[in-house]
């Protein structure tokens, strides 16, 4: 696993491995780790604008709060709707 180091907007440091992600509406969410040996998970990085301004829900779904990248739920129930 090759890991890109990356700013935040607060400043810190994350991982970003953009060989694993998930397929968003209009980019991948690429995963990202905290560690650069990739031991612990940090969250999401979204590939369309460059950000880690996104949210998760309980049910999957990703969500770029920049640029409305959205990952579908794993699952979903239409009683949630």
């Amino acid at each position: 696993m090759q890991l890109e180091a990356i700013r935040t907007a607060e400043g810190e440091t994350i991982h970003v491995d953009r060989s694993d992600g998930e397929k968003g509406s209009k980019d991948y969410f690429f995963v990202a780790y905290v560690s650069e040996d990739g031991a612990e998970r940090w969250g999401y990085f979204c590939g369309n604008c460059e950000t880690t301004d996104n949210a998760m829900d309980s049910m999957g779904r990703i969500e770029c709060n920049v640029c409305g990248n959205v990952k579908k739920p794993d699952q979903w129930d239409a009683a949630h709707e």
